[in-house]
């Protein structure tokens, strides 16, 4: 299993990114995808979670982004994305994806230890 993030970059205070977890090695609609985020110096925090089919592909959120971010798939392209809107300096963090071989993840997708990770794409918000 091989995940590979990109599409982070500097943007200003207000602005949108889109994200993107291209999977390799499974089919992101039988597997929990899930973006974390780390700032220095702080937690891993779970940012957005897209279940499994067979879970009904429900998404959840992180308090702090309900609202401004929107998690999607492409079964097409294998791949997983999320829109972040209207970020704020405090987004400012090395964003993850991740997955386990369980499949479906839940309401507690943000405790479910993860063994799959990818490498991360840095966004940086300005003031």
């Amino acid at each position: 299993v091989q995940l590979v993030e990109s599409g982070g970059g500097l943007v200003q205070s207000g602005g949108s990114l889109r994200l993107s977890c291209a999977a390799s090695g499974l089919n992101v609609d039988d597997y929990a995808i899930v973006w974390f985020r780390q700032a220095p110096g702080k937690a891993r925090e779970g940012v957005s979670c897209i279940d499994s089919r067979g879970n009904g592909g429900t998404t959840y959120y992180g308090d702090s982004v309900k609202g401004r971010f929107t998690i999607s798939k492409d079964t097409a392209e294998n791949a997983v994305y999320l829109q972040m809107t209207n970020l704020k300096p405090v987004d400012t963090a090395v964003y993850y994806c991740a997955t386990e071989s369980r499949g479906a993840a839940g309401f507690l997708w943000a405790t479910i230890p993860y063994e799959f990770w990818g490498q991360g794409t840095q966004v940086t918000v300005s003031s």
